[in-house]
């Protein structure tokens, strides 16, 4: 079992900055592939970027290249995403997930075994 805690979402402007962070506790963090999501109100959760357990490969969906930038520290059980360039379209509930390391980076809801309960983002125009 792996237990996931998102934090530091909240109200932004256009242009801004956020920096989510997500702690796992529970089993051996380092061993798991990780990914952020988001759903926006009447929407489908989407994947928005995804990093192996090593940290050395990263993989975005289009939409947020060169603005978002996934990262974590296994030292601190602890996955992140900073976002810059915040816009309108971010705003979504932005979720963690785990899996284990499966020899590929995974794009898909249901390949995650483990959630957080999410955190808000909200962009202002």
């Amino acid at each position: 079992q792996v237990q996931l805690v998102e934090s530091g979402g909240g109200l932004a402007q256009t242009g801004g900055s956020l920096r989510l962070s997500c702690a796992a506790s529970g089993r051996t963090f380092s061993s798991y592939d990780m990914g952020w999501f988001r759903q926006a109100a009447g929407k489908e959760r989407e994947f928005v970027a995804g990093i192996n357990w090593t940290g050395g490969r990263t993989t975005y969906v289009d939409s947020v290249k060169g603005r978002f930038t996934i990262s974590r520290d296994n030292t601190k059980n602890t996955l992140y995403l900073q976002i810059n360039s915040l816009k309108p379209e971010d705003t979504a509930v932005y979720y963690c997930a785990a899996a284990p390391w499966r020899g590929r980076l995974l794009l898909a809801v249901g390949e995650y075994d483990y959630w957080g309960q999410g955190t808000q983002v909200t962009v202002s125009s």
